[in-house]
């Protein structure tokens, strides 16, 4: 077994070689609570989710940490904009969303998103205002450093000197001066700076801007800069150097190349691996909210179940760009659809109960690594986590069984029904939607009883040659949406997955 991952800093896969045998230390960039979750951030989620199930199985101890920003520029303009002038019936203004509380309301969307889909919790999930403490170790590393240098205005704020780190560039391959201004500070205070590409890690507190947003610090109050905070969480939860860090591609610069530029110049290791997931797209072009071509994860939940969902933002490989169309959920739901049916005719005829998953632990990736992934699985998960391959495997064991189903063959059956279980498992596709997962299985396990007892009653009417009579039992059936299929060995049932609606995707 030898995994192996494309390293977006050396532009190659190489073979995962964690730093510590049997461990796996992942970070990877959580979200900026500054709005709902858009596509992207569930799509990077998912993947780094399946990820570190994939890791997991193949036994490492995995240690993950997915980060929160819960102060950030955009975060104080969304709070300053939620103040609307005019007067509500009792004659007052109407108060403005203080800037922790939008941060937090926003965060429990994610979360809510996360959990819908099957994305596990993290080991760790640190808030950037809980580590005050760390950001001001970092920086005055740097400054000692010779690397970090306050403004000399007096003004608070605390940039880092690209000129003075030669290897600044070094993830994105970029000299410096082919790279743009950074933009975290405003145009007026541009002069504070030695070069333009200099970025803040500290900014100064400003007239105008809550108190509450700013944090004493030996260069005066303020607040953290958007790449410095990912530093310090990076290494007081992982180490000075840590095995995988990920995001999306969007992130690459200027996030993680000052990220890894603040980290290295202040003498830490840091990733050994950089992993990016690519882009979500409407028809080929870029989703913007201007063209209003924008799908939402809530959106895309309302048009279908949160398997559905989950297989098509995890379907591509995570390296390429994911394209949206009306019909891709469609499309996903029929191959959830396909795998579903087999496996609800698989238990039936093998006698496997609805919630084994849940009662022998393979509802987790670690758990299924008692029931082993096929070894085509196995090899495509390790060749870079080609999932588009390793459904390939998934489908073909699904045609399998199916084919033994039909040929009353019950062990061969049996063996791809444990095979489906765990690949679905190490791809988190169980995971998805099963928020109150006990009471939806007590309901299956009742449903299946009732049906069981009308096609009981359907087989004496069949044998009894009352063929109305069975043919009525079968119509009150479908119309309640179970399908019902015969064969020589008895009639089996699944439930119909329901049709999928296009409309509302901004087309």
């Amino acid at each position: 077994m030898t995994l192996r991952f494309y390293d977006s800093a050396t532009q190659e896969v190489r073979d995962f070689l964690p730093l510590v045998p049997g461990q796996a230390t992942v970070y990877y960039c959580g979200a900026t609570v500054q709005g709902s979750p858009h596509v992207g951030h569930v799509r990077s989620a998912i993947v780094f989710d399946q990820l570190t199930r994939w890791l997991a199985y193949r036994g490492f101890e995995t240690t993950v940490v997915r980060n929160v920003t819960d102060i950030d520029d955009k975060i104080l303009a969304k709070s300053e904009a939620s103040f609307e002038p005019g007067f509500v019936p009792e004659g007052t203004y109407r108060p403005r969303e203080q800037w922790f509380a939008l941060a937090y309301r926003y965060e429990q969307e994610f979360e809510a998103a996360y959990e819908t889909l099957g994305v596990q919790r993290p080991t760790y999930e640190p808030r950037a205002t809980g580590h005050m403490t760390e950001m001001h170790e970092l920086i005055a590393r740097l400054i000692e450093r010779g690397h970090a240098y306050p403004a000399q205005d007096g003004s608070g704020d605390v940039y880092f000197d690209v000129r003075s780190w030669p290897e600044y560039g070094a993830l994105t391959h970029q000299s410096i001066d082919d790279m743009q201004a950074a933009t975290d500070v405003e145009a007026q205070f541009k002069d504070r700076k030695r070069d333009p590409r200099d970025f803040a890690l500290w900014k100064g507190h400003k007239a105008g801007e809550p108190e509450t947003a700013s944090w004493p610090s030996p260069w005066g109050r303020g607040r953290p800069g958007w790449h410095l905070e990912c530093s310090a969480m990076a290494t007081k939860y992982l180490g000075a150097r840590f095995d995988i860090h990920g995001g999306g591609l969007d992130l690459r610069f200027p996030h993680h190349e000052n990220e890894l530029a603040q980290s290295t110049a202040a003498g830490d290791g840091f990733a050994n691996f950089w992993m990016h997931n690519g882009m979500v797209t409407f028809e080929g072009e870029k989703m913007s909210k201007s063209i209003g071509n924008v799908v939402s994860p809530a959106e895309m939940l309302e048009l279908a179940s949160p398997r559905v969902v989950r297989y098509y933002l995890g379907q591509a490989h995570y390296r390429s760009v994911l394209d949206y169309r009306p019909t891709s959920l469609q499309e996903a739901a029929a191959a959830v659809e396909r795998i579903d049916g087999f496996i609800e005719k698989a238990r039936a005829r093998t006698g496997t109960p609805v919630s084994k998953a849940a009662d022998d632990g393979a509802g987790t990736a670690r758990g299924a690594a008692e029931a082993a992934v096929p070894p085509a699985f196995a090899a495509a998960m390790d060749d870079d986590l080609n999932v588009p391959q390793a459904l390939a495997v998934l489908h073909e064991t699904v045609r399998r069984g199916n084919t033994a189903l039909a040929e009353g063959d019950v062990e061969v059956a049996g063996q791809a029904l444990d095979e489906v279980l765990a690949m679905t498992s190490v791809l988190g596709l169980d995971a998805a939607g099963t928020v109150g997962r006990t009471s939806d299985d007590v309901a299956h396990r009742a449903l299946g009883a009732l049906v069981a007892a009308q096609l009981a009653a359907r087989a004496e009417a069949r044998a009894a040659k009352d063929w109305a009579a069975a043919d009525a039992i079968r119509e009150n059936l479908s119309a309640a949406g179970i399908l019902v299929e015969d064969s020589s060995d008895g009639a089996t049932w699944s439930l119909a997955q329901p049709q999928i609606s296009t409309t509302g995707t901004g087309a």
